[in-house]
């Protein structure tokens, strides 16, 4: 075989493995609304404790052999007729692929391998949730958070379609500058999805919705929300506040306290409630730092704060127990932004989607240039900070 020939044929064989992956996600999905395959697979979720330790070696067993044996049958199956019909010898790397988990299901069921897949491997969680490819974290959430998403096995491509990726129903999501009109279009957009926003708030005599909670802060009294924040799952750091052209001590004390330090501390303070399993597969940080991290706003003093604020980010997300978000916001109409071209409504629907797409930088904004500028100044920082810094141990 020519050498141009073997590497067409590796190229099909490495997608070959990759189309297996998905044909499986799209088995587990269907295993969720198809009532007979919903039968075999409820085995694999009864089979589990919530370290993923075995409940008994018998249900353990029955979940290998239920929905384990049927799910590598139909990979095969499915890549097999794909390499006869595309008559690719490439292909069949797919079918031994598959047929390696039909090897281990059987062997499981047998008692004859003992140890588990990486996903659900027993102990403590001690990573956060993964973004492209699935550990253990993201998988715990399948099983223990949300059923109906995280449905990804290895690849999470089929989740950041579907937007499964991050689900937000029944989450606690407590919401800073929640008076404001980012804030509020956040908060209306969250219910819309099932969760239970808090408005955190310096205007707590401001008109609410009936039902929702309220809770007052100051910037400056971070640690006394820890009790709070502990039953927080999601924070969304949104206030902040535009001098414009002052540029007084007073001016920079207060554009530095409130956009960046405050923001700051607040994060601070939330990460130490990441202690359990649950919580470290659950909870997360979004920070609204704005498009001002990347280009002008034509108010020196918000773009100096959001741009500390921004790198304060970047280096934290290196050794956060959770994940960090960034919301990078262009101009939307707003009562300090009545020019603003976007309206908040949409913005903050834009936000929640590309979230629930487990989306770490989402961006918004009509201006095409910080597509492009963001993901540089994010990926050149992030990497200065990870060779001229270290994580400081006791």
């Amino acid at each position: 075989m020519e050498l141009s020939s073997l590497v067409v044929q590796v190229l099909w064989g490495i997608s070959a493995v990759m189309m297996a992956e998905m044909i499986r996600d799209v088995y587990h999905l269907a295993s969720h609304q198809w009532g007979p395959l919903q039968y075999l697979h409820s085995w694999h979720h009864k089979a589990y404790k919530r370290d993923f330790t075995p409940i008994s070696a018998d249900l353990y067993a029955r979940a290998q052999l239920y929905n384990d044996v049927p799910e590598s049958l139909f990979m095969m199956a499915v890549v097999a007729g794909l390499a006869i019909a595309i008559d690719q010898p490439g292909l069949w790397l797919g079918f031994v692929y598959a047929a390696g988990f039909l090897g281990t299901a059987i062997a499981r069921s047998q008692g004859w391998l003992l140890l588990s897949d990486l996903t659900h491997k027993p102990g403590p969680l001690t990573e956060k949730p993964s973004n492209w490819v699935v550990n253990r974290t993201y998988h715990w959430r399948h099983h223990f958070d949300n059923t109906q998403a995280y449905y990804a096995g290895y690849f999470t491509f089929l989740d950041k379609l579907m937007g499964s990726a991050v689900s937000l129903k029944g989450k606690t999501i407590a919401v800073t500058g929640a008076s404001g009109t980012m804030g509020q279009a956040l908060i209306a957009e969250l219910k819309r999805q099932g969760a239970k926003p808090i408005a955190m708030t310096t205007s707590p005599e401001a008109s609410w919705p009936v039902g929702l909670q309220v809770l007052p802060w100051c910037p400056g009294a971070e640690s006394d929300l820890q009790q709070v924040l502990k039953r927080v799952d999601i924070l969304i750091i949104n206030h902040g506040l535009n001098v414009h052209g002052d540029r007084s001590p007073s001016a920079i004390e207060t554009s530095l306290q409130v956009n960046a330090l405050s923001a700051w501390k607040l994060a601070e303070v939330f990460m130490t409630t990441v202690k359990t399993s649950a919580q470290r597969a659950n909870k997360e940080i979004w920070f609204n730092t704005s498009e001002a991290e990347v280009s002008p706003a034509f108010s020196p003093l918000y773009e100096v704060s959001k741009r500390l604020l921004g790198d304060l980010i970047t280096l934290r997300r290196l050794d956060s127990p959770c994940v960090i978000r960034k919301v990078i916001l262009g101009p939307f109409k707003s009562n300090l932004n009545p020019i603003g071209v976007m309206s908040a409504g949409w913005v903050a629907k834009m936000v929640v989607t590309l979230a629930k797409r487990n989306v770490r930088n989402i961006i918004v904004t009509v201006n095409p240039l910080t597509y492009l500028a963001f993901p540089l100044k994010e990926a050149s920082r992030s990497l200065y900070f990870r060779l001229f810094s270290k994580r400081q141990t006791k």
